[in-house]
This record gives structure tokens, C-alpha cells and sequence, in this order.
């Protein structure tokens, strides 16, 4: 018999026990009532977004993922919320927050209320959304990580999009479940504009094995850009990050390029790696024990701030470039890894990298594709 790990509010006073969803037999799911879900460009840092993320954390927990920082945060409302809450109170004790980011996910089970609430017409952040704003759903999370085939949060904000007119939807997920809501989709695009952006690194099977062992198979994902892009949905897709010294060498972006292109796919974004502190406590191990080559060298480029150099930026952008070029993609840079570029910590302001940082050739995108 599953054993019961979590437990979820049913009505006031009683709660219900939930199995662990699939094989992930190591995450608990906790219940929490948001009293906000549309966060402003005040929040998200860049004027004309706002960000949508139903749940807090991901199951997928890939070791690179910028958005640990902020669960501890996230924790302690919800314990100052539930304060009887055993289960999460046991999850602060033993989980650092850059684990726990991984095995206690918060479900926001209110998040469609809130939502319809928030976008009642003549509202004013429906006027500024509809004014051209742009609606991102999964900034900090995948809002079709596995818990989503359960409890559906991610449907239930669509369908209340869904009944507004002139807004700006933006997905990104890494998760093939995003093509059940096909039909959904498709009719939230009917008055307003919806672009998926499908996350893949590389189409490597074995290499993605390695580096997102719990996020869904590179030919799922490409199979989801397939789907979307025959029911006439918009889908992007970002490479983000590029792994230095592993994903990076040109011929393995060249692969990842023409998979996507053969996809269908109407355009791609590439990014490169920015390490947080809260994150290098995840990844600098990680590369540690399945790329121990590498570990000297990560830990001397992020030693002094989170972002790798310029040099090293502006060649992955030019090697993507022209390949996005050559099996016509559109290419554009993210504007918040654009923004991120920009806005480097006071270290990494005064550091100077080489152009061939961690990778192991020069081969490497120090410098554009054709220069190779």
C-alpha cells in the first residue's frame, strides 16, 4: 500500500491524506492557500511581466535551476499560515531549503479563485495586461510538473484566462503534459495570444539522463513541440541554460537546433548558466560527482559571482545565432536572461574571465560556430 505522506485541507476543519504522486516516492505535496497569484513587474524585476507560478518548487529538480533561493521564504509562510502542519514542520528541520525545493512542494489549490478575482474587468491589472503585458506561467517552478496530472492547478488558471480577451499568455515547461490542455489553449488563443516555451538542454537521451534524471526524456519534449505546433499553437523553445563543458560544444547545439527545427518549433532562445548561491549548493556538487574533469573549474568561474563572462555569452549567442539561421528558427534572446546579462553582481562586475571558461576545448563557444 502507497504510504500517506501529506496531507491536504478538505473544507475547514478535516484533512485528507494524498499518495505520493508516481514513482517520486521521496516528495511531499503540502496544500497552501495563496492570497496573491499574479505578481507584477515590481516582483518579476522587468517592466511588462507579471508571473503566474501554481505551485512552489519542482519535482523535477534539476540540479542548475535558479529558483531554490527562494523556498525557505516560501516555507516559512506557509508554516506561519499552518502552524500545525507536522508534515512541513518536520520538512524545515531535516531539508536544507535547496533540497526541500525538490521533496516539499506547495500546491496552491485556491490559485484559480484568486486569479478571477484578481482579472475582473476594469480591474487595474487587467487594464495593464491588456494594454500589452505579458502573463508568464512557470517562472519559478513548472507549472506541468507531475503533481499537475492530480490536481489540475495549471488547467484552472487557463480556463479563467480563457474567458478574458487581449492578453499576452506566455508557458514554459519542460513536461509533455502541457498537450493535454491543447484544446484549452487553443481557445484562449482565440482572444488573446499564447506561446508555449518547451525547456531542452540538449537531445542527448544518455546525457539527459545525467543532468535532469527526474524531468521528462528529450524525444517526450520534442514530441510535445510536434503536438502544440499541430494544434496550432505558438512554441518556442529555450535552451536554457547551456552546461559549459557539456552541452556547449558546437555540434551538440547544432543536433539540439535541427531536432527542435524538424519539430516544428517557430523559434529558440539559447541562455547561458548563472549560478546563485542557493543553487551552486546544488549544482557545484552534482558536477563534482558526474563531471569531477570539471569541478576545478566551475568552482574558479562561479567562485566570484553568478554569471559566466561576456566573452564567453556573446560567443554561445553568436554560434546559436547563426544556427538558428541556417535551419530556420527565429532566435531571440530571453528578456530575463537578457536582463540578468545586464545586471551582473558588483563581483563578477570586476572578474575577468577567459573566453574559453569551463570548456574543456576551444572548440567551445568562445567564439561563433563557424570559427569553430
Amino acid at each position: 500500500m502507497a504510504q500517506q505522506l501529506s496531507l491536504f485541507p478538505d473544507g475547514l476543519t478535516r484533512r485528507r491524506a494524498l499518495p505520493v504522486i508516481g514513482e517520486q516516492k521521496d516528495i511531499r505535496y503540502h496544500a497552501t492557500r495563496a492570497r496573491e497569484i499574479l505578481n507584477g513587474p515590481g516582483t518579476t524585476g522587468l517592466d511588462g511581466f507579471w508571473s503566474i507560478n501554481p505551485y512552489v518548487g519542482c519535482a523535477f529538480g534539476c540540479a542548475y535551476c535558479y529558483a531554490r533561493y527562494a523556498h525557505r521564504y516560501a516555507l516559512e509562510r506557509a508554516l506561519a499560515a499552518d502552524p500545525g502542519d507536522e508534515a512541513l514542520h518536520e520538512t524545515a528541520r531535516t531539508l536544507p531549503p535547496w533540497l526541500a525545493f525538490e521533496r516539499a512542494i506547495l500546491v496552491k489549490r485556491n490559485a484559480a479563485d484568486v486569479l478571477q478575482r484578481t482579472l475582473w474587468y476594469g480591474a487595474d491589472r487587467y487594464r495593464d495586461l491588456a494594454r500589452g503585458h505579458r502573463i508568464v506561467i512557470g517562472t519559478a517552478t513548472d507549472p506541468y510538473q507531475p503533481a499537475e496530472r492530480r490536481f489540475r492547478i495549471t488547467r484552472g488558471l487557463l480556463e479563467v484566462l480563457a474567458h478574458h480577451a487581449d492578453l499576452h499568455v506566455v508557458i514554459i515547461t519542460k513536461s509533455p503534459l502541457v498537450t493535454r490542455d491543447t484544446d484549452l489553449l487553443a481557445r484562449l488563443a482565440r482572444r488573446s495570444s499564447v506561446e508555449v516555451h518547451v525547456s531542452l538542454i540538449t537531445v542527448d537521451r544518455e546525457l539527459a539522463r545525467r543532468i535532469e534524471p527526474r524531468a521528462p526524456t528529450p524525444e517526450a519534449r520534442l514530441r510535445a513541440v510536434a503536438r502544440l505546433h499541430a494544434a496550432g499553437v505558438r512554441v518556442r523553445v529555450n535552451a536554457m541554460p547551456v552546461l559549459p563543458g557539456i552541452t556547449d560544444d558546437p555540434a551538440q547545439l547544432e543536433a539540439l537546433v535541427a531536432r527542435v527545427a524538424a519539430a516544428g518549433a517557430d523559434a529558440m532562445v539559447v541562455g547561458s548558466l548563472s549560478l546563485h548561491a542557493t543553487a551552486r549548493q546544488r549544482y557545484l556538487p552534482f558536477i563534482a560527482r558526474e563531471f569531477p574533469a570539471l569541478a576545478a573549474r566551475y568552482r574558479a568561474t562561479f567562485a566570484r559571482g553568478h554569471a559566466m563572462g561576456p566573452r564567453y555569452r556573446r560567443g554561445l549567442a553568436a554560434c546559436a545565432r547563426e544556427l538558428c539561421a541556417r535551419y530556420g528558427l527565429t532566435f531571440g534572446n530571453d528578456e530575463t536572461a537578457e536582463a540578468a546579462d545586464q545586471t551582473p553582481s558588483r563581483a563578477a562586475r570586476r572578474s575577468q574571465y577567459p573566453a574559453s571558461e569551463i570548456s574543456t576545448s576551444s572548440a567551445r563557444p568562445s567564439a561563433p560556430c563557424s570559427d569553430a
